[in-house]
């Protein structure tokens, strides 16, 4: 039972330490002390810390087997992460008044929507794709709850930030743009040849540092099966 509670008590931490900074008065006052991109820096570390925490939170749970573990899954979890990493790797820090993760959104041109004419929000279907491709080889209780609470987070943190997008732009405004975004030829999408090498590249680079460096922070091997 005290597993139990520590998985529990961890869980609650992490969504307290995502929920509460972001909140608008408490972000004011913490991007007064630390600067918009000192906020940006300490959430972001902050995250991944606590990320690690439920991580190895979960696998200290009691163990109660609802799946086992198959080859395959090891195989569709390493190609899905990939796709994760490309999302990632095209999504953040582009233009994207849609959702967060983005920069410079007065720059955004519906006629050059770049992943967003297919992904409005990158960073939370990187998230969700990543918890259901963990789910497949960690099938006990502990982390099929973990993973998926996470994929439940992204898809109702869809739903959210698109009201709330509506609110601040007005919902005319936002269905406008989704139609221009729609009905822009692909020819126009934003990009040329050497932004997108050099954003794949760096999707490669980042998912060569997951394969070499998971085993060190999470405790498990990726590459041997």
């Amino acid at each position: 039972m005290t597993g139990w509670i520590d998985f529990a008590a961890v869980l609650a931490a992490f969504f307290l330490s995502h929920s509460i900074p972001v909140r608008p008065r408490i972000r004011h006052l913490l991007v007064r002390a630390l600067g918009e991109r000192g906020f940006t820096i300490v959430y972001s570390l902050l995250s991944l810390g606590m990320l690690a925490a439920v991580i190895v939170a979960a696998g200290r749970a009691p163990f109660v087997l609802l799946w086992p573990q198959a080859p395959w899954q090891h195989h569709v979890v390493l190609t899905g992460m990939f796709v994760v990493c490309l999302i990632l790797a095209f999504g953040l820090g582009q233009p994207n008044p849609f959702s967060f993760g983005s920069a410079h959104n007065d720059r955004f041109d519906p006629q050059h929507p770049g992943i967003v004419r297919w992904i409005r929000h990158p960073v939370l279907v990187g998230l969700g794709l990543w918890a259901l491709l963990h789910m497949l080889p960690n099938g006990d209780l502990a982390h099929v709850i973990l993973f998926g609470i996470f994929a439940g987070f992204a898809w109702v943190g869809r739903k959210i930030i698109d009201r709330r997008k509506q609110r601040e732009m007005t919902r005319e405004r936002w269905h406008a743009i989704q139609a221009e975004i729609k009905n822009s030829p692909p020819r126009k999408m934003r990009g040329n040849l050497s932004w997108v090498m050099v954003r794949s590249v760096l999707a490669v680079g980042v998912f060569a540092l997951l394969l070499a460096f998971h085993s060190y922070v999470i405790g498990v091997s990726v590459v041997e099966f």
